[in-house]
């Protein structure tokens, strides 16, 4: 491997929990290895701890020194023999080869992708997933005065499709799709291509926001139902964030994603009296966003209000002044794509490999 590649996959322990996230999203693999200033082993991180790190405390600044893995796996250079039995014996997808003095010299990987971990076949046979189709996408007009939202392509594929698709991976044979703007098209054009699942439309006469159709739904479901924007794509594996919220014991979950914005000036620190106390260049600023898609109780559509414009947020908000449990699942910044604007929809073909 070449020293640029390498360094992909190497940090220090003094790396913050959002530089160490944002490396893991360039190599794409999920994990880190973290070497002292002589480039030796000393430990590694995974986006999965990473995770589980922010879920408890929040804490995007914090040094990895302080959720890394201190006993990572590793083989030596002059001892590799066959490494795929040696990962495979760990069940470990990569790991770092080291020199005779603990030096990082190598990776070796399995040779099943990373993305191989997001399928686990009917995972979520038996859960529902409701579409939220309704929106004009006001966003990407003058597109959508000619398609709605749902059958703008992504390459080849409309963005609704390929949400489906996503589902179907786990296993997921049961959708909801609620509809207003151009509803027949979107009937229409899943006529056509819907097979190995259903898709139940749930119609508004009225905008009723993101959440406000949900009680529209006439089926009673005994199980969290997911309940997902039409304009997004989630690399992440649903399973999981499925699993965390019944394990949680949220109400409602959030899949929520790392978002980065640099201030392209430099900022000013001053007290009283306009005395500068110092100057930081194009500072970074990360916060989490909502990506629109959740898990919700079922419980939760009884208390949606009928005949009312209510977003999800506006259930959100409801349930926290209740003091109720709203809880979120993090994932990355490039593991969110969002179509809802021509910039974005540009990326999200790119990184699904796609020309524009």
């Amino acid at each position: 491997m070449q020293m640029e590649e390498l360094l992909k996959f190497l940090t220090y322990q003094d790396a913050t929990v959002v530089d160490a996230l944002q490396k893991i999203d360039k190599n794409a693999q999920g994990i880190l290895f973290v070497v002292d200033k002589d480039d030796r082993l000393i430990g590694s991180i995974t986006d999965g701890d990473i995770r589980r790190w922010l879920i408890k405390t929040g804490d995007l600044q914090a040094e990895i020194s302080s959720l890394m893995n201190k006993t990572p796996k590793f083989l030596y250079s002059y001892n590799m023999g066959d490494y795929r039995e040696f990962l495979k014996r760990y069940s470990i997808r990569t790991a770092p080869v080291l020199s005779a003095t603990n030096e990082v010299v190598d990776i070796v990987f399995s040779g099943e992708g990373y993305e191989a971990k997001e399928k686990d076949t009917d995972t979520l046979k038996n859960v529902p997933v409701v579409i939220m189709a309704g929106g004009k996408g006001t966003r990407l007009y003058p597109y959508t005065k000619v398609l709605p939202k749902p059958l703008i392509p992504i390459g080849d594929i409309p963005i609704m499709e390929r949400i489906i698709d996503k589902f179907r991976d786990y296993g997921v044979t049961n959708f909801y799709a609620t509809l207003n703007y151009k509803k027949n098209m979107i009937k229409s054009y899943f006529a056509d291509v819907m097979q190995n699942y259903t898709l139940k439309y749930v119609e508004e006469d009225e905008p009723l926001g993101t959440a406000g159709s949900l009680h529209l739904i006439e089926d009673e479901f005994d199980g969290p139902i997911i309940v997902t924007n039409c304009d997004i794509m989630i690399h992440a594996d649903y399973a999981d964030i499925y699993k965390h919220h019944i394990k949680s014991g949220n109400e409602l979950t959030i899949v929520s994603a790392l978002k980065n914005i640099v201030v392209p000036y430099g900022v000013i620190k001053s007290k009283e009296d306009g005395v500068i106390t110092g100057m930081e260049e194009k500072p970074k600023l990360s916060y989490f966003v909502n990506t629109g898609m959740y898990v919700l109780n079922p419980e939760l559509l009884k208390e949606i209000p009928k005949d009312t414009f209510y977003h999800m947020t506006d259930l959100s908000n409801d349930l926290l002044f209740q003091d109720r449990k709203v809880g979120m699942y993090p994932i990355s910044e490039d593991s969110f794509l969002d179509m809802g604007e021509f910039e974005e929809m540009r990326r999200m073909e790119q990184k699904l490999d796609m020309k524009s």
